[in-house]
């Protein structure tokens, strides 16, 4: 694996050159051996039958016995892509450049040593041909050998907006760069020049990258012969030292054999943190580390993931799986999106805690205003909490408390959907499927609740009013013991990928009217656009009296969620006891977490919010639903599959039989996907970002599985 990085400009003529070559000598200056690659040099000059590469020329001059490689040259000064053209020749390709850089460069891959800058040719966009360009290389390196990438920006009149357009085209493929550096290639008034530094290095941050250099016109450097270029030549080193530094730290902690405590350092800080090294990590959580579902004893496999970014996973040995979880269905925006990590960091300098009794903060504040537009009718009271089960303890404890004020102690219990799930805490676990939910082996101490079927009207086929009869009988029979029913609408999610019709959502709100029950919908899985509209109720124009919120609410940055109630509710819960006997507990609601309406939280649940509204969601999510109605529909065809299920942003391709976590989620990754399904179930929820290629990798591996695991099934 090479070592080193892709260097690339907001522009044309943004100084790339003169950073490959002050890199150069800057990391000969450190110790290191270091090798400058031009893949395509385009402008090249003929003499005598030579082809002389302009570029190549540059780093000999500005650092004298530098090692240097060119891999094609073309005459014309333009795209590589119209270069060739014009000469008659083929253009280059991705492929082809990838292969001829791996062979000209397997020693020094094989050794470990030594530092490559691969210096790209005009801006991002520029074509290699007519279907390729320069940004489509950069994805090969990146994902073949994980080479970083270094943004050169002139400062000039005009850069800022080249480079923020630069940084949201990096930063949408996953391809963060290691740190940007501007070049001031000629004379710039200094007000000018202050400004845009100290305007791009603000941008930066907020993409979380380091500005790592501003390097100051060296007249000189445009006369090689002049008495003063040794003086410009260190001085441009000079300035490139922490950019080097940076890449000599990679390659320290990526070659050679794993040290006990690895050292790496931190672009944001600059300090240096200790790391544990790999063999480690996994000692620790084998032995240590409880997992979700999972024996403490004999744990299902884990691999150690090492960042994020857009619809990526990046594991410790390198490869990259496209995310079809969206970490739990919570990652709507992809991972490492600039403007949650803006949020996180500047609340995190301002405040990240305060206790929420007594005390009120503006980033609550403003997550109140967003949300309290968007919900649906008559809900304007939220209670924020740490996390969805505890979202839905707060929203039963409402139902309870609500009646027993009301003078109605007979309501004490809820109403549920079999299939159903509503989180791992107590009062959730009661609700969730007490026969095939995950929760069976406390089926004999929970407190007891009602169940009925589960909606047998497909979201896609016409509605029939039997599915309602169970509903109707139990309250008939039982009506005033019922305080509330819990459902997820439309979708229900960890209890079976279920998807039903949501005329059955009006019945059921016609059914509480009627016999004085609460209605609670559970949308943690579903709010925020997943099933194709904002919230999944909007699918039948119903709203509940209590809604619980969480997942998407912060983009999977930071946990949080809401459980938001009606007026109606929450003058019932403020209300003194109406039956004797009861404890006048002052007229408030009993509940409230240590971390109830952290500030971090609100403030990131914000910027998701934001950025959801004003990105085309809607349309992401129908491009998507397209797509995995287009490619999991042959899965039909297989004999293990008993159905294919798509609603919005999810896909669900259902077995006959349940299937092996532990030997699927080995097949995905070896596939360069995350998958991880359960029971029979086999299912994707990505991020809305996801890109059309991305996708169809998700929906090719879990056609593979579904045939190989039917093939298996047939033998």
């Amino acid at each position: 694996m090479l070592k080193g990085c892709f260097i690339t400009g907001s522009d044309t003529d943004a100084g790339k050159t003169v950073v490959t070559a002050g890199l150069l000598a800057a990391c000969r200056a450190l110790g290191a051996d270091a090798l400058a690659v031009k893949p395509v040099q385009t402008g090249c000059s003929v003499s005598d039958g030579v082809m002389t590469a302009p570029d190549i020329l540059r780093y000999q001059e500005l650092a004298p016995g530098a090692q240097t490689l060119v891999l094609e040259t073309l005459e014309a000064v333009c795209s590589p892509c119209l270069a060739a053209r014009l000469a008659g020749a083929q253009a280059p390709a991705v492929h082809g450049l990838l292969a001829r850089l791996e062979q000209e460069l397997s020693p020094v891959a094989r050794q470990g040593r030594g530092i490559v800058l691969v210096e790209g040719a005009g801006g991002l966009f520029a074509p290699l041909n007519p279907r390729e360009t320069m940004l489509d290389l950069i994805r090969a390196l990146r994902a073949r050998h994980d080479l970083p990438v270094l943004l050169v920006a002139p400062n000039r009149v005009g850069c800022i907006n080249h480079i923020l357009l630069s940084l949201e085209a990096l930063e949408a493929r996953s391809l963060r760069p290691l740190g940007l550096i501007l070049t001031r290639t000629g004379e710039l008034e200094p007000a000018i020049a202050e400004d845009n530094h100290a305007v791009t290095a603000e941008h930066a941050r907020r993409f979380g990258v380091p500005l790592l250099a501003d390097i100051p016109y060296l007249a000189a450097l445009g006369d090689p012969r002049g008495n003063d270029i040794a003086i410009a030549r260190a001085e441009l080193a000079r300035c490139l030292l922490p950019a080097a530094k940076l890449l000599l730290a990679g390659r320290d902690a990526a070659g050679g054999e794993p040290k006990r405590e690895a050292e790496a350092v931190s672009l944001h800080s600059g300090k240096r943190e200790v790391c544990l090294p790999p063999e480690e990590v996994l000692a620790i959580d084998r032995d240590h580390l409880w997992h979700p579902y999972t024996s403490a004893l004999h744990p299902l496999p884990v691999r150690e993931a090492t960042s994020a970014r857009g619809c990526r996973i990046r594991l410790r040995d390198g490869r990259e799986l496209v995310d079809g979880m969206s970490s739990w269905w919570c990652a709507i925006h992809g991972y490492g999106h600039p403007a949650l990590v803006a949020a996180l960091q500047d609340q995190a300098a301002k405040m990240s805690h305060v206790m929420f009794g007594g005390l009120t903060h503006e980033p609550a504040a403003r997550l109140a205003r967003l949300l309290l537009p968007l919900l649906p009718a008559g809900l304007n009271r939220l209670f924020l909490v740490d996390s969805g089960s505890v979202a839905v303890e707060v929203a039963i404890k409402m139902a309870l408390q609500y009646w027993r004020l009301a003078g109605r102690p007979k309501k004490t219990r809820l109403l549920a959907l079999r299939g159903g799930y509503h989180g791992d805490t107590t009062g959730a676990m009661s609700v969730c499927d007490p026969v095939t939910g995950m929760h069976t082996l406390f089926s004999g101490v929970l407190w007891r609740q009602y169940f009925v079927e589960r909606p047998s009207c497909r979201f896609d086929a016409p509605f029939d009013p039997a599915c309602m009869v169970a509903a109707e009988t139990l309250f008939a029979e039982r009506g005033e013991e019922i305080a509330a029913v819990i459902l997820e609408p439309v979708l229900q999610g960890a209890g079976g990928m279920w998807m039903y019709h949501p005329e059955y959502l009006r019945h059921m709100r016609a059914l509480c009217d009627a016999h004085d029950a609460l209605l609670i919908f559970d949308e943690i899985a579903t709010g925020f656009g997943r099933t194709g509209v904002f919230f999944a109720s909007e699918h039948a124009g119903v709203a509940p009296d209590i809604l619980c919120l969480g997942k998407a609410l912060t983009g999977g940055m930071m946990s949080l969620a809401v459980t938001a109630a009606s007026e109606g509710v929450a003058a019932g819960l403020s209300r003194r006891p109406n039956a004797p006997g009861l404890p006048d507990a002052g007229g408030v609601f009993m509940h409230g977490p240590t971390f109830m309406g952290n500030p971090l939280a609100c403030a990131v649940a914000c910027a998701s919010v934001e950025t959801l509204l004003v990105s085309p969601w809607q349309a992401r999510v129908q491009a998507i639903e397209r797509q995995l109605r287009r490619e999991l529909e042959p899965c039909r065809a297989f004999s293990g599959v008993a159905d294919v299920r798509v609603l919005g942003a999810v896909g669900v391709v259902e077995m006959r039989n349940p299937v092996d976590v532990a030997v699927l989620q080995d097949f995905f990754v070896d596939r360069g996907v995350w998958i991880r399904p359960f029971g029979r179930l086999i299912y994707l929820m990505p991020p809305y970002v996801i890109d059309e290629d991305e996708l169809s990798l998700l929906t090719a591996a879990v056609a593979d599985a579904a045939r190989v695991v039917s093939q298996a099934g047939d033998a």
